[in-house]
């Protein structure tokens, strides 16, 4: 149920302020993101709740409430400035310009063409540095493709749990529910990790993550097979590695959007990967196809991402005129 009448024309000015403006480094040069003070939050509860002389027990418990609490403030947070924001002159604008600041149409965008940019310009070098700031494997241990890869990867992950999921519950519970959400990911990109530090501490946020980004990977993963034909794919072949392969990734949502973009661009997604003191040995999506993306592959992602969202932007319109 919507919080209030014209909830989904609100987010679909916010998507339009999202896309035009992004997130504007002067605002946020001189005053702190709000995801930043989610994140001092998360942090204050690291620091003094996940001891390493505690007992697993306490870990996960401490997690769990850590949890609860960030969810409950989320909540509130949201709620109160929804009244308040209903209570002045253009309220309403308000409300789609403090929407907007947690939309990532913009800056997934522009991060991943930097990537893109970054190969075609100065090579290796400036691929690997501008990926860095969107992946957290080792930069360092991948070569043009690996870089390519990587990009494509981050680009259809992120347009699911950084738009698609907060605007399925914006549109469900208003800015509730998008804060509440906003703060589920933070933690869980923060605390839930599978590692000594976090494997307990974490172990909440990240259960609870696969959860609320469950319904937004499946609507991500078909609304990027659906435009796969922007990019001279095929939707029947991105549904079907979606079938086939979104289970075989080991997150229970990346799989989807990521299987989709294999599909469309007959890449191989996924598979092994090296992290900072670790590797992962995962098995690749669309297995089959070829591994030696590059620059035109990530242009290619690019114009799959700018055609899901303009399919998002579409289908909020629908909605809202049918709710007229």
């Amino acid at each position: 149920m919507l919080i209030y009448e014209n909830a989904l024309w609100l987010l679909l000015a916010a998507l339009l302020l999202d896309a035009l403006a992004g997130d504007p480094d002067w605002i946020w040069r001189r005053l702190p993101h709000p995801v930043v003070w989610i994140g001092k939050v998360i942090s204050l509860f690291d620091r003094h709740l996940n001891k390493n002389e505690a007992s697993p027990r306490f870990r996960r418990l401490a997690g769990s409430g850590t949890l609860v609490i960030l969810v409950a403030g989320g909540l509130c947070a949201g709620a109160i400035i929804q009244a308040a924001a209903a209570a002045v002159p253009y309220g309403g604008l308000l409300t789609a310009v403090i929407a907007a600041v947690f939309l990532a149409q913009n800056s997934l965008y522009r991060h991943v063409a930097a990537v893109r940019d970054g190969l075609r310009d100065k090579g290796l070098p400036g691929g690997r540095q501008a990926v860095a700031m969107i992946v957290g494997r080792d930069p360092a241990q991948l070569d043009e493709a690996g870089v390519s890869r990587a990009a494509i990867e981050s680009c259809a992950e992120n347009f699911s749990d950084g738009v698609v999921a907060p605007v399925f519950w914006f549109a469900l519970l208003g800015l509730p529910g998008l804060i509440a959400y906003k703060a589920v990911n933070t933690a869980d990109s923060m605390i839930g990790h599978k590692n000594a530090a976090y494997a307990e501490f974490g172990w909440a946020s990240a259960r609870f993550d696969d959860l609320v980004n469950l319904p937004a990977s499946r609507l991500a993963g078909v609304m990027i097979a659906l435009v796969a034909p922007l990019a001279s794919g095929s939707i029947l072949r991105s549904l079907h590695c979606i079938r086939t392969d979104a289970g075989k990734h080991r997150s229970p949502n990346a799989g989807w959007p990521e299987a989709a973009m294999a599909g469309a661009l007959g890449l191989a997604l996924a598979g092994p990967r090296i992290y900072p003191g670790y590797t992962v040995d995962d098995r690749y999506l669309n297995g089959s196809a070829r591994l030696d993306a590059g620059v035109e592959d990530i242009s290619r992602a690019l114009t799959i991402l700018l055609g899901a969202l303009a399919l998002q932007a579409l289908i909020v319109a629908v909605f809202a005129v049918a709710a007229l």
